[in-house]
This record gives structure tokens, sequence and C-alpha cells, in this order.
């Protein structure tokens, strides 16, 4: 009768202990499935990026989860999400592994959030605020509300701009049809649209940038980060100066890049894309914060330690879409263009290696790079407005061209190209750089569009090693 108690007790036991381990099981595959779909919506791991991702792939990174110790699981459950209680997003670092994001907090302890303004509401402007409005609702690090100053106009129905997107939920003006967020808020005054923000977005046209600064100064807060969606640089008596450094200097803060193959109307219907952040030696996380407000399914963004490199790159490629543009306007065909792309490329290259030592090969090999030459010569605004300009034999401006064509939105090129031509002219480097030089003297009526092409009978004697001129 012992005997069979015993045993009967044993079993028991086993069952109850047999219990534990299932729920145990349940709780981590449980979290393991959560996790896999969180990483998924925050940044895709390279099997996920495969045209041959499937369900296969998520059940056996769910089973790589499981592999690690219970204990991970079990002391990341709070009561404090719904979803999954204490799990946080993983994302993907600089180096490739997975880090889980950093940790704010106040004095006495509370949890602070990331709150972002963004700095323009153009038409990039306008898909960057939708992107980040997407992610800060999502995720638990960012406050929901996203500022978005807008410089206030008034439209042909005499309502104002910021009156409209606040109802509409959307920028009618300069991003019809597309839905921002409802936690997007349009604010027409600048200094009250950054006090309380900690990530400033900047994405003006360049040529306002350096007066947008010294607004803020003394306005914002002393623990912000920014960084720059803009493509250009500002030309001073001591040299070419990035709008990244030129934000960093007027604000004194640190300003990261983001630049890639973006053209804005695509991103907006949630086309895929890729971009580029482009961060500083120690800043790593940072940029890994930057990836993770931006980052979506369809916005795939990579972290490169070159701040100058990623910025040259989205600067200098409008100056040679300028340049296709004028070969389409002029039909001078596939060949000819491919030839000014791939001349252009190494132009691009040359200048930033002499302007900025520390800037890498491989960068022109990201999103910011070839990428970003590619799709702006082939369907840009720059292009666009360079091939009417051709068209018509140079007869009628840019500026009427652009007012035309663009409803207010401004080109980069033509400006970046005057800035470049200076800078090299400068510096004695105008005959090393033949296809910059002729788009400027082409853009001011110096030149026919024609003259594209023929700049190469200059036969520029020129040899570039480790970024320097011999």
């Amino acid at each position: 009768m012992c005997k069979k108690g015993k045993k009967k007790k044993s079993d028991l036991g086993r069952v109850e202990q047999s219990i534990e381990w299932i729920a145990r099981f349940n709780i981590m595959h449980r979290c393991a499935l959560f996790l896999t779909k969180r990483v998924w919506q925050l940044r895709p791991f390279e099997p996920f990026q495969s045209p041959n991702f499937s369900l296969y792939s998520i059940s056996s990174f769910s089973l790589v989860i499981l592999s690690t110790s219970s204990s991970y699981f079990l002391h990341s459950l709070s009561p404090s999400s719904s979803m999954a209680p204490g799990i946080e997003p993983l994302q993907r670092s600089i180096n490739g592994g997975s880090v889980r994001p950093h940790s704010h907090f106040s004095d006495d302890g509370v949890s602070l959030k990331f709150k972002v303004t963004v700095v323009g509401s153009g038409n990039w402007g306008s898909v960057a605020a939708k992107l980040i409005a997407s992610n800060a609702a999502r995720l638990s690090s960012f406050h929901d509300e996203v500022r978005m100053w807008v410089y206030e106009e008034t439209l042909s129905t005499g309502e104002k701009l910021t009156d409209v997107i606040n109802r509409n939920n959307e920028n009618v003006k300069y991003l019809p049809g597309i839905k921002l967020g409802k936690n997007v808020i349009a604010d027409p005054d600048l200094e009250n649209a950054v006090k309380d923000a900690n990530m400033l977005v900047f994405v003006t046209p360049h040529q306002f940038v350096e007066g947008i600064c010294k607004r803020l100064v003394g306005k914002i807060r002393g623990d912000v980060e920014a960084i720059s969606l803009i493509k250009g640089m500002e030309v001073k008596k001591e040299g070419p100066c990035m709008i990244s450094s030129l934000i960093s200097q007027e604000l004194g803060i640190n300003c990261c890049v983001l630049m890639g193959a973006n053209i804005a109307n695509e991103i907006a219907v949630e086309k895929f894309s890729e971009a580029t952040v482009g961060y500083r030696e120690n800043m790593r996380e940072r940029a890994e914060k930057w990836v993770q407000l931006f980052s979506t399914p369809y916005f795939v963004v990579t972290p490169v330690q070159d701040v100058e490199g990623v910025e040259m790159c989205g600067t200098l490629k409008n100056v040679v879409a300028l340049a296709a543009g004028f070969v389409d306007g002029l039909e001078m065909g596939n060949n000819t263009k491919a030839a000014i792309m791939r001349i252009g490329l190494r132009e691009m290259r040359m200048i930033s290696k002499l302007l900025f030592s520390s800037v890498k090969d491989s960068t022109f090999f990201e999103s910011c790079g070839v990428a970003d030459l590619i799709t702006t010569c082939l369907g840009g605004r720059n292009r666009k407005v360079a091939a009417a300009f051709a068209m018509n034999g140079g007869k009628r401006s840019f500026d009427e061209l652009e007012a035309e064509m663009l409803q207010g939105q401004k080109l980069q090129g033509v400006s970046t190209a005057k800035e470049m031509y200076e800078v090299l002219n400068h510096r004695g480097w105008l005959e090393l750089f033949p296809l910059f030089a002729s788009v400027h003297e082409i853009c001011i009526g110096r030149l026919s569009p024609s003259a594209i092409v023929e700049y190469s009978e200059r036969k520029p004697n020129f040899s570039v090693i480790d970024g320097h001129a011999q």
C-alpha cells in the first residue's frame, strides 16, 4: 500500500513537472513568434530581404530564438505591454548583430521618450513625416506625436496650408493624395514646433538652412540630436561647408545624414526603397536610433560611418542629373546618357576625396552613391527640368521652368552646380572636372546644352590617388 502511494506521488510529480515545462515552452514560443514579427516590422534582417523569404524563414528564426535560455524570456516579461509585455523590438547594429534600443531615464528613474520634429514640409519632408509617424506610433521609445514645421502658405482656396494639413491629414500642395498619419501635427511656428523635441529632422531646401538654424539658437533642448535629409552645401570664404556641419556648428549638436535612391512619390505609396544613414566616429548608437526611426519593410536603412561621403554623394548627384537631363532633352540616346552618368560618378568620387580625405570608396556603392545617381538621372526633378531646358535650346531660364513645372518645389542641382563651380575655380581645379564645369556654364547660358558632350575634347590631364591631385 505504501509503495503504491509513493508510486502515485512520484507519477504526480512527473506530471506536474511536465505541465510546468510545457507552460514554459508555450511562453517562450509565443515570445519568439512575437519577437520575430517585431524584428520584421522594425528592421528586415538579411534573410527577410530575400525574394525567396517565406514562412519557413520565420519558423527557422523562431527556433533559433527558442534555443536561447528560457531565463532571458522569463526575465523580459512584465505587465507593461498588452501584446508582449516587456519585450522591446530588436534592431540591427552597425556590425550586423542585434542590440536592444538604448534606455533613457530622467533623474527620478522615469523612462524618457524621444520626441521628433520634422523641420520642413515639402514633397520629401512630407514623406519623411509619414515614415516617422508610422514608427513613432508603433514603437514605445518614441512619443506618438510628430510635429512638422510648415512654412505657411495661403492656398488658392484662401485657406492656410497648415489648417488643411491638420484637417485632412494630407499635404494637399506638395504630397496630394497621401495620408501622413493622424499623429502628424503641422505647425507654422518654428520655435513652437521644435521646443519639446529631442530629435530634429532637417529637410528643407539647402539655401534656407543657415537662416533657420540662426532662428533656433537658444530655442532647442540641450539633449537634441539632428539628422539632415538635405542635399546641398553652403560655400563660404574658407571653403565648402556641408549642411550637416552647418547645423552642428550653428546649434552645437551632433548631426547625422540620410541620403539614398529616394524619389519621394514612390516611397509615399510604399514602393520598396533603400537609404543610407551617415554617422561620425563613436556615434554608432545615435545612428542606430535614426535607423530605428526611419526603417520600415519598404524603406530599408543602412548605417555607414562616413558622414562626408554620404552627404557628398547626395549633394553632387544632382549636378550629374542636370547633365543627364540635357542628354534626354536633346535626344542623344541611352549610350550617351550612360557615359555621362559614369563620368559624373567618377568626378563625384574625385571631388569628394579631394575635399574630404576621410571619404571611403565603399560609400559610393551604397544607396546614397551609385543607386541615388541612377534613380535621379532616370526620374528626378533635376533631370526633368534640365530636359525641358535643353528642348527649349536654353532660351527659358531654370527659374521660369522651375515655377512652371514643380508647383513650388525647388531644384537643388542648379544652385549646387554654381556652388561647386566656385569651389573648383577658387582651387584651380576646373580643368580637372570638365563635366561639372560644363553643367554650370550651360545653366547660366555661357554654353549651349549640346556642350555637355563636347567637353571631352578638352582631355583633362589629371590623376587622383588616395584623394590627392597630381
